[in-house]
């Protein structure tokens, strides 16, 4: 299976009036994870656009558990959990680099669309093949 890590610091642009990341900061790092996931497989957004793919969220789950603050280095991993063909989810993590302490736990449901919006039925054979090959190495032998 593979999991993505993207390192990060946090900075006084992504924090609050109290002191600690803002909450939609890390919705932005949860996108740079799943971004840089689809790159470490060898496709980014603006390929799978020229093929008529955009892969809108379309359900997120996201439990706070600890607030990270200005200067934490942080880490954001990213894997898949579920694909059933028509959507698939990305488990993720933002912990910190140096205690490992998280912050949030996050669950992120994606499907494919045209670029006019309408929803693919199946996922598109370039991503399912390997959203496929991720789940197959979740299952136990």
């Amino acid at each position: 299976m593979n999991i993505h890590i993207l390192k990060n610091k946090v900075y006084y642009s992504d924090t609050d009036a109290y002191g600690v990341v803002w909450h939609g900061s890390y919705l932005r790092w949860l996108e740079a994870g799943r971004v840089e996931w689809c790159e470490m497989l060898g496709h980014n957004l603006i390929e799978l656009e020229s093929q008529d793919i955009v892969m809108p969220v379309v359900n997120l789950n996201v439990r706070y558990k600890a607030s990270a603050k200005l200067n934490d280095n942080i880490i954001i991993e990213t894997k898949i959990s579920k694909f059933n063909g028509l959507s698939v989810t990305f488990a993720q993590t933002i912990k910190s680099a140096d205690t490992l302490k998280t912050f949030i736990e996050a669950e992120v449901e994606v499907v494919a669309v045209s670029k006019t919006g309408k929803l693919y039925r199946r996922m598109p054979e370039v991503l399912a093949n390997i959203f496929k090959k991720e789940i197959e190495c979740l299952q136990p032998v």
